[in-house]
């Protein structure tokens, strides 16, 4: 049992961070087992539901790794990854997008909708939210239709935002030329969250934040993160995840986390304690 005190002092604390992001844009990047289990979509979306009932404006870019390679290998189609980003054949792409933009996108949608919020998909190729142009793999490797973000336009976002809608946006980018292409969830995230100027970015993930030798690090500078990159010690899929965190941070966003998202409600936890959750970077 919490006793009457601890409560009040837990909301007197959750109350001045309410405060701080009221009229404030949260972008979350949606991803990982929370995304799977039925208990933590459904927690999901009741705290997003929540952080706009409190005058934050969410915004959703959400992943779909699993849901896509099962697909894929359902399909007979070759599931590969480079440096934690999904080589993507003509073949796959269509795999991606259908089940990016479409059963995913649209789930999350229906969760966030009978929560109480009103919620709209999008993806990337919408109002030329997202422009990109083919990915480098550097080394003689080729991503086939893989991404980078040449330009974000957050026209369509802002619109939405003003009316009180929820934008859920899957990372499919669109190229001049009209090629689409996969983008890495964690990277649209960040270059939305700087078009945006928002005031804080969040990444849900499998796990509870940055490690180093067992221990988390609750909070890293720019300098720090990048040396633990050279070093090897982040690698893998949680490399382009720092990565585009210090993107946001060293171009006007305020803090970029990266928590446990296995934890019910760990969005509200991470914003509304002093303590917080997972890893925090900052420019």
């Amino acid at each position: 049992m919490v006793s009457s005190s601890v409560k009040k002092d837990l909301l007197i604390e959750a109350l001045s961070y309410i405060k701080r992001f009221r009229d404030r844009i949260i972008v979350i990047k949606y991803g990982g087992a929370a995304m799977i289990e039925k208990n933590l979509k459904q927690s999901f979306a009741e705290d997003i539901v929540l952080l706009q009932s409190l005058g934050m404006k969410p915004v959703i870019v959400h992943g779909g790794g699993p849901e896509v390679s099962k697909a894929m290998e359902q399909l007979g189609q070759q599931v590969h990854f480079v440096e934690g980003l999904r080589v993507t054949s003509a073949e796959n792409l269509k795999v991606t997008e259908m089940v990016l933009s479409g059963t995913i996108n649209k789930e999350i949608i229906a969760h966030l909708n009978t929560c109480g919020g009103k919620a709209v998909g999008l993806s990337g190729k919408d109002g030329h939210l997202i422009e990109a142009s083919k990915k480098d793999g550097g080394e003689g490797v080729d991503l086939g239709y893989v991404g980078e973000i040449d330009s974000t336009n957050p026209e369509l976002l802002r619109v939405l935002l003003k009316e009180g809608y929820i934008p859920v946006i899957s990372p499919i980018g669109l190229g001049k030329d009209g090629t689409s292409y996969n983008i890495n969830a964690d990277t649209a995230a960040s270059h939305i969250a700087v078009s945006l100027q928002a005031m804080k970015l969040i990444f849900m993930t499998d796990v509870e934040g940055i490690l180093e030798n067992g221990k988390l690090c609750a909070e890293l500078k720019h300098d720090q993160a990048l040396s633990m990159i050279d070093s090897g010690v982040i690698e893998g899929g949680m490399k382009p995840k720092v990565q585009a965190a210090l993107n946001a941070v060293t171009q006007g966003v305020e803090s970029a986390q990266i928590i446990l998202g296995t934890d019910p409600h760990s969005v509200i936890t991470e914003l509304f304690t002093d303590q917080g959750i997972g890893t925090k970077i900052v420019a």
